[in-house]
């Protein structure tokens, strides 16, 4: 395993933050790549990455990695040190308010240009070609702060992986799964590994999060080019959100990185037996079928249903209870489907998303992810 330290731009004379990632392997074959708490507060991930390090560890020694795995074992640096009175503060620049997993900038432009008049009737080379010209604009792309130098450092490291495992977690949660639609055949054999309840599937959620940056310059390229070259998809990028961000334990951790070997293993990154692929727990829904919950009014907040329950249209979910007037509004699920999400804190402003249940249809438009 070789360490590499990648340098941010600085924000203020005598301070300067770096990036560290972890590289197994060698270039030649397919490439994984896996970052942890791109939301600095997102905690879970970071410790699934310490037992994936000391499982790639043995694997390197053994001489059983093939191909290349690179690990980002803190993906934020900037996030991990906001702190406003003691709470830490790492889904948003402080500087900007810009949401740390947004506004990747897309290079589906300059890569056709500089790409078009190098491709053939050859898909495995025209994905070669992509790749090389991809790596060359993200390198080029600017970079006038250090937010800007950490999505740079980041996509430089990833846009040419064929699998993007970028771990999140949400506040009280399943376990479970965002991506394109496109990425979804591969995909499903990560939710049956890793035991994702449900897939939540777009075609641009809105606001170019990490993942989509990686994964959608293939399908763009494929509406772009038409029949006129072979371009597939060649990388599967998703969201992993393990559970909660209360959910560190070794226990979950331990099993939550064996799965992603088990992955990378059954994908044939890792050489040896292929394991069995598990039966699904779960399914994949559209994420505009993903209903969150808001509070239509101020009060304390307290569940009456719990994260996993299937729930039918107008099943109370939570009580709003106004500490003043003792008024008791309630929360009711919009639609049938999964009771996935919940928020931890448990007083609610007016308008605040408290919850989120999983569909089967797709009734909303536009940005479909939240701040």
């Amino acid at each position: 395993m070789s360490i590499q330290k990648h340098l941010l731009i600085s924000p203020a004379p005598g301070t300067q933050r770096e990036l560290i990632s972890l590289h197994y392997g060698q270039g030649g074959g397919e490439k994984a790549y896996i970052q942890a708490s791109l939301h600095a507060d997102e905690l879970p991930g970071m410790l699934v990455a310490h037992h994936l390090r000391t499982k790639l560890d043995a694997l390197q020694a053994a001489g059983r990695i093939c191909g290349e795995i690179v690990l980002v074992p803190m993906a934020n640096p900037i996030g991990l040190s906001q702190f406003v009175l003691h709470m830490q503060q790492g889904r948003f620049e402080t500087t900007t308010g810009e949401n740390f997993n947004r506004h990747y900038p897309e290079q589906v432009d300059a890569v056709a240009r500089a790409a078009e008049s190098q491709l053939g009737a050859d898909a495995t080379r025209n994905v070669e070609v992509l790749r090389r010209e991809l790596r060359q604009a993200v390198a080029a792309s600017p970079a006038t702060t250090e937010l800007q130098s950490l999505r740079r450092t980041l996509m430089s490291l990833s846009c040419d992986a064929d699998y993007v495992l970028d771990l999140h977690c949400d506040a009280q949660a399943l376990m479970h799964l965002y991506t394109e639609k496109p990425c979804w055949p591969v995909c499903e054999d990560l939710a049956r590994f890793i035991g994702a309840r449900v897939t939540l599937l777009a075609q641009e959620s809105g606001d170019n999060p990490f993942d989509e940056a990686c994964s959608q310059l293939w399908w763009k390229l494929q509406a772009r080019f038409g029949n006129k070259f072979p371009i597939p998809q060649a990388c599967m990028s998703v969201t992993v959100e393990l559970r909660g961000a209360a959910d560190v334990e070794h226990t979950l951790a331990e099993q939550d990185a064996q799965n992603i070997i088990d992955f990378l293993h059954y994908r044939g990154l890792i050489t040896g037996a292929k394991p069995t692929l598990p039966a699904a727990q779960g399914d994949a829904r559209p994420l505009a079928g993903s209903m969150p919950i808001k509070a239509p009014c101020p009060g304390v907040l307290t569940f009456v249903r719990q994260v996993g329950d299937t729930v039918k249209a107008g099943d109370v979910l939570a009580h709003i209870i106004d500490p003043i007037s003792a008024q008791v509004t309630e929360l009711k699920s919009p639609v049938d489907g999964l009771f996935f999400a919940r928020d931890f804190v448990r007083f609610a402003n007016t308008g605040m998303s408290v919850a989120k249940v999983a569909g089967r249809e797709a009734l909303r438009t536009g940005k479909l992810l939240g701040a």
